[in-house]
Parts: C-alpha cells; structure tokens; sequence
C-alpha cells in the first residue's frame, strides 16, 4: 500500500497524482435507434442472433439464456450496437443502472432498445476499471436521483457522458480492477458450485422419492428391480410398501407470517432478523429485510422460525417461489414457513415443496393480486418415506446442504469485503502497488 497527498476536486479529494475527467472524453455510448426498434412478432423462437434485453441482465452479467434471437438484417442494420468484448451494458428505462461487463461473447450479439452500450474510447482509461465505477456511490447517487420521483424513470446519454471520474494511473487502475474482479469471481464460482450441488440434490431427491429408485438392500434400484409397489389413492400412483401419504398439515408445523404496526416506532430497529416476501426470491437467505424489536414480535402475528425453514411466498410478484432461510428469522403476512420435524427434516421438505409447487399454486385465488393461503399449504399431500431410507438420505443430503451453506455465507463475507473496498480504491484512500 502506498500513502498519497490529496486534492480537493469537483468530485471529492483523491490522491494528487489522480487525474479526473468526463467520461465524454474517453468513451462511446450508443443505444438502440428509437425507429429500429423490435415489435413481440419479430423475434425469432431459435436460429438468427441473440438480443440482450433488460431481463438478461442479473448480478452485473448476461444471463444468456434469456436472451431473444433476431434476424440478421436486423443485427446488421444497427452496427453501432453489435457487441464487443469489453464492452459495459447499462439498462436506461425501467429498471435503471443495472450494468453487465462483456468478458467473452458466445456469438454475435445485438441489444434491445432498453439498453446502453459503452464502449472504453481512451488509451487512458481501463474498461473494466470503468465498470466498478459504475458500481460506486456516486453513479448509484446518480440513479436514485432519477428514480426519486420518476413516473418513469430514465437514464439519457448526457447523463453519463458528462459524470466526472478519477483516473489513476493505467497501471492502478488495471490493479484496482484486478482486486475487486477477483472477489467477484470467487463470488461467482461459488455460485456454480452452489448450481452443480442443487442439480445433483434435485436430481437424488427424484430418483429416491418420485421415481423410487432408492438403493434397496443390495444396492439395485428399489422399483426396477421389483420391489413391491402399491396403489395410493392420494397421490394417484404406485408408492412402495410401508410408506405412507397423509396431509402436510398433519405432519408438519406450518407458520404464517405477520407485519408488526409501521407506525409504531418501538417495534422497529431492533435485533431480531425480518424479511419480506421479496426475499423469497434469494436462493438462501442470509440477511434480513429490516430488524424488529421483542416488543414488535410480541404485539404482532409475526414469529420468529429456526434456520432451515421450508419458506414459501404466497403472494404478489413472488408468488410460488421457495428458499430456506440460513439464520432465525419472522416474515410478513405473504409468507408461509414449514418447519423440520424429528423424521421430516428440511433436506427432504425443501425439495418436496419445490416439486410439487405447481401443485401449490395451481389453487391460487384473487384478480391483480393472486394469493394462495396457509390452508392450501397444510392440504397438499405429503409421501412419507420408510424412515430407514430417510436416514440413507439424510447421510447423502446432509454434506450437500452444509456445503451449500458455506458458500452462501463465504459470498456474503466476499461481498461485504468487495463493498468496503471499491470506495476506498475509487476514492485513493486505499493505495494498491502497480
């Protein structure tokens, strides 16, 4: 680390070797042309070239499968947004600022009309340097000041070419980028990991309990090498012998959530983990949405769940969408939570919820804002496995979802350690050698 004199400049103070400049004099920003944009029909269902829309950008990259596909005349009548590698894609409508960084294009590659391109115009400038500028306070200050109050709210071009930025030297720059992309990637490894790990859990959990292809005592699939199967009226299928279905409210304690009073400030701010439904949508959930206080808990119909709660969102946006939660926790009034029993842990209800969720929501009521309720949770048929196979399971299953858990809470750690650091590396008040 090396100490530095500071400036005072329109930006802040920043370290007196640091230029600073507008992003007008070192970049290219290009959007789709008003008149060329696409109408629903003309996308294509396969073949042609992929369109990366505002929906295809998820935690600073391109999700490529969802991408739409387009004709080549009409990749070719827009050159100025045919993607190259290295480029930053901002989204300007709806939902602002979302970015992604191009590291590597799979094929050649068009925007939709929601989208920005930037592409790095200066030999002084490192582009993925350029990136975690975006990801900084200042560009976010940006943003919200465009939300705030926006029926709909806009990024224009003048807004990004005329943001002024610190430029360290080349060589700092490329370091400072090197340090908060590398967080970013083992952020995203264990993401994949996490990915590969649920596959396998989906895909052990159906062999096991759909298709009933559990080792039997010789190791051989249960059901394709004969083991004796039997009709249930419940789940309208052959189950194995000595199992059982009963409903999951008859097994299983389910909670619904609740909101202690907004008005009242005593029952906020305190130290006890709260989340919303939009939570849901995490795939672990490790954070809270706000904290209560015991006097919130105690005066509403909130409670408080262990870590390892089956959790499922029964209203509005997140409707049908399951997680577990990582740490203790109450939730709102749109959530249900189904809590491990002695036999019926989460490793077996977490994927049980999942498989049958269409099920779940298929009996979903209202106009605008569809719900189902705790009722039609407690009402759906629950197999109840041979407790020996449960255990086998369990063995298996266990290693997977610890595995999981570490990872989800190793990339909180890296998170909160690459949030710390970008203003400090931005703002030169942490040094980093070439």
């Amino acid at each position: 680390m090396n100490k530095a004199n500071f400036k005072q400049t329109e930006i802040g103070m920043i370290p007196e070797d640091w230029e600073f400049d507008k992003l007008s004099n070192h970049l290219i920003i290009k959007g789709r042309i008003g008149w060329k944009g696409l109408k629903t029909g003309e996308y294509l269902k396969e073949g042609g070239y992929a369109i990366i829309n505002g929906l295809a950008i998820k935690e600073n990259k391109v999700d490529w499968s969802e991408c739409d596909r387009i004709t080549k005349e009409r990749y070719d009548e827009s050159p100025e947004i045919q993607l190259k590698e290295n480029d930053i894609l901002m989204t300007k409508d709806g939902t602002i600022g979302k970015i992604a960084f191009i590291d590597k294009l799979k094929e050649p590659t068009s925007v939709a009309s929601g989208i920005f391109v930037i592409r790095n115009n200066s030999d002084e400038l490192y582009s993925k340097y350029l990136f975690y500028c975006f990801k900084s306070d200042y560009f976010n200050w940006l943003v919200d000041s465009r939300i705030e109050g926006s029926v709909v709210p806009h990024l224009y071009q003048r807004d990004i070419v005329e943001l002024k930025i610190p430029l360290p030297p080349l060589p700092e720059q490329q370091s400072i980028a090197k340090i908060l992309s590398d967080l970013d990637l083992k952020i995203e490894l264990n993401r994949k990991m996490n990915s590969t790990l649920e596959e396998i859990g989906k895909t052990l959990f159906k062999r096991w309990f759909i298709d009933f292809e559990f080792p039997n005592e010789k190791g051989e699939p249960y059901k394709s090498s004969g083991g004796e199967m039997v009709y249930n009226e419940e789940l309208k299928k052959e189950i194995p012998k000595g199992w059982s279905v009963d409903k999951l409210g008859n097994k299983l304690k389910t909670i619904l959530g609740g909101t202690p009073s907004t008005t009242n400030t005593n029952y906020w701010s305190g130290n006890i983990p709260w989340i919303n439904s939009g939570k849901i949508n995490e795939y672990r959930i490790t954070t809270p949405t706000e904290y209560i206080s015991k006097d919130g808990l105690d005066n509403s119909a909130t409670k408080l769940v262990p870590k390892g709660t089956t959790l499922i969102a029964i209203t509005g946006a997140t409707l049908g969408q399951v997680s577990l939660n990582e740490i203790d926790l109450c939730f709102n009034q749109s959530v249900v939570g189904i809590l491990e029993s002695e036999n019926l842990k989460k490793e077996y209800i977490y994927y049980w919820i999942n498989y049958n969720i269409e099920q779940i929501i298929n009996n979903k009521t209202g106009g605008a804002q569809q719900h189902i309720n705790k009722q039609v949770v407690d009402f759906i048929s629950l197999l109840i496995p041979n407790e020996n196979i449960l255990a086998r399971y369990y063995l298996i299953m266990n290693n997977i979802f610890s595995k999981i858990s570490i990872n989800v809470r190793d990339n909180d750690e890296l998170a909160t350690a690459r949030d710390l650091l970008l203003p400090k590396l931005m703002s030169g008040k942490i040094r980093v050698k070439d």
